[in-house]
């Protein structure tokens, strides 16, 4: 990516201060990224959408270079609810009320809470290596598996989490990044080096708040919706690297959430903006073109 092609801003919503990037000209894409990671993950995807699109990079809310609150006990504030919020008003702040949204990981769980809660606000929703999360907690009670810590650990009581991973964060990424990709070497060094200088002590208890906020509020939302019957009106694609062997049943979960499903596998593990990213961009540039 040309950084000259992209600029850099910081826009105040609320009670959060936005770290974004920006560049490329046509109908917008908000590009969301994962744990634990930035924006910065979508840097060789984003070069290839921005020659048809404007794409929109925020950090999360309190990761990376965003600043925010600590949040509450069961991590409000950092809801996906309340984040999918937030995202929606700052994209209107860039002159768009309809755009499309394309999300890893966590990025993914604030992207589809967008889509059910803002149809109108969403074009269209592409989320990589993720099942809702309602699913994932009954998926992980049948059989968590151990790449899952996260869940469990991260939301426990403030400050346990907190003081575990600034004991020695370096520690924490050189773990996952060890055995989350199908190829450690896609995770870059410069990029492992600006993951580390971020993560200081408010970005890990943002971190934390994100993980309380799926245990304690996110799966009661998506319960409801279930209940409810609301589904993902917007056209939505899943994206599934071949090594996630867990989320072999991801497509069917899908279609019990989004009516108008496409589903595909790329090469690679769980981080797939960096592990396959010309793959992704394949799949995202036609999914993503104007009807």
């Amino acid at each position: 990516m040309n950084s000259a092609e992209f600029h850099r801003e910081r826009v105040i919503i609320g009670d959060a201060e936005y770290h974004i990037t920006i560049g490329g000209q046509g109908d917008p894409v908000l590009l969301l990224h994962g744990f634990p990671q930035t924006s910065l993950c979508w840097e060789q995807v984003a070069a290839q959408l921005m020659t048809e699109h404007c794409i929109v990079m925020p950090d999360l809310r309190g990761y990376g270079e965003s600043r925010a609150p600590a949040g509450g006990d069961h991590g409000q504030g950092y809801s996906k609810r309340e984040m999918a919020n937030e995202l929606v008003e700052l994209m209107i702040t860039f002159g768009s009320d309809r755009f499309a949204v394309v999300g890893h990981d966590r990025g993914g769980r604030v992207g589809y809470r967008m889509a059910l809660d803002h149809p109108d606000a969403v074009s269209r929703l592409a989320v990589l290596n993720i099942v809702p999360t309602l699913d994932q907690f009954e998926q992980m009670g049948r059989g968590a598996s151990l790449g899952y810590w996260p869940w469990f650990l991260l939301a426990q009581p403030s400050p346990f989490p907190e003081r575990l991973l600034s004991a020695d964060p370096a520690a924490m990424l050189d773990h996952i990044f060890a055995t989350w990709p199908q190829d450690p070497a896609a995770i870059s060094t410069a990029h492992r080096a600006a993951y580390r200088r971020v993560l200081t002590e408010s970005v890990i208890a943002a971190m934390c708040a994100d993980y309380r906020a799926s245990f304690h509020i996110d799966q009661l939302h998506d319960a409801a919706d279930r209940a409810a019957g609301l589904m993902i009106n917007s056209p939505t694609l899943v994206i599934i690297g071949s090594e996630e062997t867990q989320l072999h049943s991801a497509p069917d979960i899908w279609r019990t959430w989004a009516r108008d499903l496409t589903a595909a596998r790329v090469p690679g593990g769980h981080f797939l903006p960096e592990e396959a990213p010309e793959e992704v961009a394949d799949l995202l540039l036609p999914f993503l073109a104007p009807e």
